[in-house]
C-alpha cells in the first residue's frame, strides 16, 4: 500500500494537491535553472552559416563557370558568386530564424560586404601606386630636387619633384586663407539668418557643389587673365581651387551647424547675450568639430585638382616660390605630365609624385583634428586643469567681493544711525554714573561720611568676638553696680 502510494505520488504532476479537503498544500513545481542569454552578436550557428554559403556559392559558381555556362572572367567569376553566396546564406538561416531574422541578417552582410569591398577597393589603390612609384622614392633626390636639369633618359639618382611639393602647398594654403573666413561665414549666415535670400544662397552652393573643375579654371581665367590682366601664377591657381572648395566647405558647414542644440542659443540669448557673441561663443565652439570636417572635405576636394592648376599657373619644371609671377605646377598636374612619357624613369617618377600627394594629404588630415579639437563637452586633462585653476580663481574673487560688500554695508549702516547732542551726551555720563541696585550699600555711601580708615569689612570673625554678658544691662536679675 506505501508503495503504491509513493508510486502515486511520484507519478503527481507538479502543483497538483496531495490531499482531499479544504487545508491540503499543494506541491510547489520544480524550479528550472535560468538559461544565460548570449549578449554577442556573433554566434556560432552563424559562423557555420556564412561558412557553409562561402563554399557552397563557389561551388556552384565553379559548376556554372566550367560545365554548364560559357562564362569566363574574374568579374563576372564575382558577380555571379556573390548573388549565389546571398541565396545560399539566406537559405541556411532561415532554417534557424524567422523570416524577420532573415532579413535582417542578409541587409547586414551586404552592408557589410560592400564597406569590405570600399576598403579592399582603397587599400589597393594605395598598394598598386606605392608599388609603383616604390623606386623613386627610394632616392632622396626625389624631395630635394626638381627636373629643371632632367631629362626623360636620365636615371632615377637625378631629378626630383621639389617643385611639384612647394607649388601644391603654397597653393592650398592661400586656397584655404581665402576659403575658410569666406566658407564659415556664410555657412553660419545660412544657419543663423533664414529667409529668402538665404533659401537663394543655399540652392547656389547646392548647384556649385557639382561644378566641373574646368569651369572654375576657366572662370578664372577669363577674369582674373584676360580681363584684370595679371599673369598666370599660384595665385590664379589658388584662386581657381578656391571656387572648387567654397560650396563643399560651406554646405558641409551649414549641415554642421544646424546639428547645434537650440536650446544653447536660446539660454545664451535669455542670459542677455548679443547674436555675435552666441555665434562666437556658444555654436562655432560646439560645431568645431564638425567645422574641421567641412574644411577637410573642401581641402580634399582642391588638393587633387590639375585642369584649373593648368588653365591659370601653367607647367614648368623649375622651382617658383614666388606665387604671384611665373609658372607653378603641383603635383597632379606634375604626375599626369610624368605619366605621359612612355620611359620607365619618368612614370616611376609620376607613381612617385603621386604617392607623396597622399604622404602629404594624410598629414595635412592628422594635424586638423587636432586643431578641431574633441566633442562638445570633452576637455582634455590641460583643458580641466585649467577650468579647475579658473573656478578655484573665480571663488577667490567672489569671496573678497563679498567680505568687501560686508564691510561697505557695515560701514553705511554706522554712518546712517543720528549722532547724539550735547545734552544726550551729558545725560548718557550721568547715567552711567549713578550707581545701580546691585552694588552693596556701602559703596552707595559718599566718602564725606565715612570719619575712620576705609577698610573693607568691620566685622571679626565669631571667634574673636567677646560673649555677651550673661544679663543685659539693666535687667531685674542682674546686680546693680555701685557708683
Amino acid at each position: 500500500m506505501a508503495a503504491a502510494t509513493s508510486h502515486a505520488s511520484a507519478s503527481r504532476p507538479p502543483g497538483v494537491e496531495t490531499g482531499t479537503g479544504p487545508g491540503t498544500a499543494t506541491e510547489p513545481p520544480p524550479v528550472r535553472p535560468e538559461q544565460r542569454r548570449i549578449l554577442s552578436p556573433w554566434r556560432m550557428s552563424d559562423a557555420l552559416a556564412l561558412g557553409g554559403a562561402v563554399l557552397s556559392s563557389g561551388g556552384m559558381t565553379w559548376l556554372i563557370f566550367t560545365q554548364l555556362a560559357p562564362f569566363s572572367g574574374p568579374l563576372g567569376w564575382l558577380v555571379v558568386w556573390y548573388a549565389l553566396f546571398l541565396g545560399c546564406y539566406a537559405l541556411l538561416v532561415s532554417m534557424d530564424e524567422s523570416g524577420q531574422a532573415v532579413r535582417d541578417r542578409l541587409a547586414a552582410v551586404v552592408v557589410q560586404s560592400l564597406a569590405a569591398l570600399l576598403l579592399l577597393a582603397l587599400a589597393f589603390v594605395i598598394v598598386y601606386v606605392v608599388g609603383r612609384g616604390l623606386p623613386a622614392m627610394r632616392h632622396l633626390n626625389l624631395y630635394v630636387e626638381d627636373l629643371s636639369v632632367t631629362g626623360p633618359l636620365q636615371p632615377l639618382s637625378s631629378g626630383g619633384v621639389l617643385h611639384g611639393i612647394v607649388g601644391t602647398l603654397e597653393e592650398i594654403l592661400i586656397a584655404l586663407v581665402l576659403t575658410v573666413p569666406l566658407g564659415l561665414t556664410c555657412a553660419v549666415f545660412l544657419c543663423e539668418f533664414p529667409g529668402a535670400f538665404a533659401r537663394l544662397v543655399r540652392t547656389v552652393v547646392e548647384a556649385m557643389t557639382a561644378l566641373p573643375s574646368i569651369v572654375a579654371g576657366l572662370f578664372i581665367y577669363s577674369t582674373f587673365i584676360l580681363v584684370l590682366h595679371f599673369p598666370r601664377s599660384g595665385l590664379a591657381a589658388a584662386l581657381a581651387i578656391s571656387v572648387m572648395m567654397l560650396p563643399i566647405m560651406i554646405r558641409a558647414g551649414d549641415v554642421v551647424l544646424r546639428l547645434v542644440p537650440g536650446s544653447l542659443t536660446e539660454a545664451s540669448l535669455a542670459l542677455g547675450a548679443s547674436r555675435w557673441r552666441t555665434v562666437w561663443h556658444v555654436t562655432l565652439p560646439t560645431a568645431r568639430s564638425g567645422l574641421t570636417t567641412a574644411v577637410i572635405l573642401g581641402t580634399a576636394r582642391g588638393i587633387g585638382e590639375t585642369s584649373p592648376v593648368l588653365l591659370t599657373a601653367g607647367y614648368g619644371n623649375n622651382l617658383n616660390l614666388d606665387p604671384t609671377e611665373g609658372p607653378m605646377v603641383s603635383l597632379p598636374l606634375l604626375a599626369y605630365e610624368l605619366r605621359r612619357f612612355p620611359e620607365a624613369a619618368m612614370i616611376s617618377r609620376a607613381f612617385g609624385a603621386a604617392s607623396i600627394l597622399m604622404i602629404l594629404v594624410v598629414v595635412l588630415f592628422a594635424g586638423a583634428r587636432p586643431i578641431g579639437g574633441r566633442g562638445p563637452g570633452v576637455l582634455t586633462n590641460r583643458q580641466r586643469r585649467a577650468r579647475e585653476r579658473q573656478s578655484t580663481s573665480d571663488a577667490q574673487r567672489f569671496a573678497e567681493l563679498a567680505r568687501a560688500r560686508m564691510r561697505q554695508e557695515s560701514q553705511e549702516s554706522q554712518e546712517s544711525q543720528p549722532q547724539p547732542t550735547e545734552p544726550q551726551r551729558t545725560e548718557q555720563q550721568r547715567t552711567e554714573q549713578q550707581p545701580t541696585e546691585q552694588q552693596p550699600i556701602e559703596q552707595q555711601e559718599p566718602e564725606s561720611q565715612h570719619t575712620g580708615p576705609r577698610h573693607r569689612d568691620q566685622r571679626q570673625p565669631e571667634w574673636q568676638q567677646p560673649e555677651p554678658p550673661a544679663n543685659p544691662p539693666g535687667g531685674g536679675d542682674s546686680p546693680r553696680r555701685d557708683t
